[in-house]
């Protein structure tokens, strides 16, 4: 079985599904020390679709995409609205960044100091969004 491509050529490798998910369009999020007591917070990955993702919906299928461009989101929450309709109350977001293509995601991540194991389906994890 073959390593997946790593894009930024350091050590650090994307889980094989996750970097197929996110070539896919499929988000990531994972979980990162909040600010304190009573806060949890995450950071997103959403790959950035394109007319031409709309155009395989459209059609009932997923394109994958290697040059795909991605944003990230890190917010903290106020633990007792992260489970209603009002998750947003209280919520702070932290930072944000576009990276254009998966080097630039990994060199972001580098920043933040996160590592693509970090990351699981959004379903898997309790962030809201």
């Amino acid at each position: 079985m073959s390593t997946p491509d790593h894009p930024s050529g350091n050590e650090r490798r994307w889980p094989t599904d996750k970097l197929n998910a996110l070539r896919l369009g499929q988000g990531l999020a994972a979980e990162v020390p909040a600010s304190g007591p009573g806060r949890r917070a995450f950071v997103t990955i959403d790959p950035v679709s394109t007319p031409a993702d709309a155009e395989a919906h459209r059609e009932g299928w997923k394109r994958s995409d290697r040059n795909r461009g991605f944003r990230l989101l890190h917010w903290d929450y106020d633990v007792d609205h992260l489970d209603g309709w009002d998750y947003d109350i209280g919520a702070v977001l932290i930072r944000s960044a576009t990276a254009g293509n998966e080097p630039e995601l990994i060199s972001t991540l580098d920043a933040w100091e996160l590592r693509p194991d970090q990351f699981l389906y959004p379903w898997q994890t309790d962030t809201p969004i």
